[in-house]
């Protein structure tokens, strides 16, 4: 746990943790917490139980704004895109008053890049803190959001070129996790929208504004991600297209070359019926003579259908 007083984007780190108790004559405590920090900071800062509870547990955490007599309880989901594929983290955020508390059970990027943002602001109040990094983890879908597009757009590229069975596992697998995405972001932009429009006096009215632009990034997050499973779904078309078409070229040969061999097989099935009457039978040139006729047949109907494009 680390425990900061921030004061016009200035860093003071503070060593007791009984001293966040009392509000500061400027700025606010930060308190960057795990899981475990939770045993002592709930009984001081007098968590709802609830908010606790909900952190502890093991299933996912849905986004969501809990109002309570003295602080907010607000969880958001921050993305990542690593090796491929998509994790989400929850952001656990207790806002009071004078101090803010940041729970998480693993690193999230957005705490720290958020830090030079805070000095060059120069915050000094937890609402804006909060607002700075809930518009910071909305930001980030964008950046991931281009990133998959990248990789929808190289998918096509290869199956256009050359269709592979993997290339269905990658279509399958992608689709798979935007739709899981999706199911986050409704629930995500609700919440955005209650800061913006709900009245709460824990936030300033004039910063509370600012929460339509996030929320505005955050529909058009949503609006990008039905894009892409829309994509997927025209990616999948093409992939089976692709394999039909592919069948549809091989059948194509295989028709091409039964074709050309139908006549060569009439010719050896009646000069293999052992007839003694046959024609050039007893001629020493007569065995040649068909099997050049046999070659000039089949060479003249591939030609014939190369040049009908039908091979």
């Amino acid at each position: 746990m680390k425990i900061r007083h921030v004061n016009a984007g200035n860093f003071t780190l503070v060593e007791d943790v009984n001293e966040t108790l009392i509000a500061p004559e400027e700025g606010f405590y930060w308190i960057d917490a795990g899981l475990d920090d939770l045993i002592l900071l709930q009984p001081l800062f007098m968590l709802h139980d609830l908010a606790v509870e909900d952190m502890m547990g093991d299933e996912e955490q849905r986004p969501k704004i809990e109002i309570y007599e003295n602080h907010y309880f607000i969880v958001v989901n921050s993305i990542r895109f690593d090796d491929e594929e998509i994790f989400l983290r929850a952001l656990n955020i207790f806002l009071g008053r004078h101090f803010i508390i940041t729970v998480t059970k693993q690193k999230i990027s957005e705490l720290r890049t958020l830090k030079p943002i805070l000095w060059e602001e120069e915050v000094s109040r937890p609402d804006k803190f909060m607002y700075l990094l809930v518009d910071l983890v909305v930001d980030n879908y964008f950046t991931v959001g281009d990133r998959i597009e990248d990789q929808i757009e190289r998918l096509e590229e290869s199956i256009l070129m050359s269709t592979k069975k993997s290339h269905l596992n990658e279509i399958i697998g992608l689709r798979g996790e935007i739709l899981w995405l999706k199911r986050v972001l409704g629930p995500q932009r609700e919440v955005i929208n209650t800061l913006n429009k709900k009245d709460l006096r824990l936030i300033d009215d004039q910063l509370q504004k600012y929460f339509s632009d996030v929320y505005e990034n955050a529909v058009k997050v949503s609006e990008m991600f039905d894009t892409f499973r829309d994509l997927m779904g025209n990616l999948r078309e093409a992939y089976q297209s692709s394999i039909a078409n592919r069948a549809n070229e091989i059948m194509r040969v295989f028709t091409a070359i039964t074709t050309i061999f139908m006549p060569l097989t009439v010719i050896t099935g009646i000069y293999g019926m052992n007839f003694e009457n046959m024609p050039e039978l007893k001629w020493h040139f007569g065995y040649p003579m068909v099997i050049g006729i046999m070659i000039a047949l089949g060479l003249t109907m591939f030609f014939t259908f190369r040049k009908k494009d039908w091979i």
